[in-house]
């Protein structure tokens, strides 16, 4: 069961932490994650009855040895030329689970695009912008932050770019 909970102060994660000290308008969704559950995306969009276009998966690839943060809609997959391209790269292979949750602080099915230990190149898709508002993991499993994908956008320093395929 999905719960709503509306945070214009609140802290919790590095990533509320971060939406609260910037200012940016935000609302915390938090549901029972199932940790059978085979796609943390497609868990939350089913939990908070959301269409799986507005939930976006937070994903790490290496493109050309540099950390990069690609985002993504849960009814999509990454397209990993389209990644390298969008930000002036080669080639691009996804992270090493491990070094993702390193550089990012977060444990794999809960790496938001907020709040991470150190930024990195951020490339969001650009379907994010056909919606009003997008869903985005807030730092943990079970629980998603819906905000505005400009916002996302301003502050991850994020390039929008066709990188996701259906």
């Amino acid at each position: 069961m999905a719960r709503k909970k509306n945070s214009g102060g609140g802290g919790g994660t590095p990533a509320t932490v971060a939406l609260t000290r910037s200012g940016t308008p935000f609302t915390t969704h938090a549901y029972e994650h199932d940790p059978a559950s085979p796609s943390y995306g497609e868990e939350a969009a089913r939990a908070l009855g959301v269409a799986p276009e507005r939930v976006f998966k937070t994903l790490l690839a290496e493109v050309d040895g540099t950390l990069t943060v690609a985002v993504v809609p849960v009814a999509g997959t990454l397209d990993l030329k389209a990644l390298a391209a969008a930000v002036g790269g080669k080639r691009a292979s996804m992270a090493d689970p491990a070094a993702a949750e390193r550089a990012t602080g977060y444990a794999r099915g809960g790496i938001s695009p907020l709040g991470q230990r150190r930024p990195h190149p951020t490339v969001l898709d650009a379907s994010a912008v056909l919606h009003p508002t997008i869903y985005v993991s807030a730092g943990r499993r079970g629980l998603e932050v819906e905000l505005s994908p400009h916002d996302l956008a301003t502050l991850t320093a994020a390039s929008p770019a066709p990188i996701a395929r259906n």
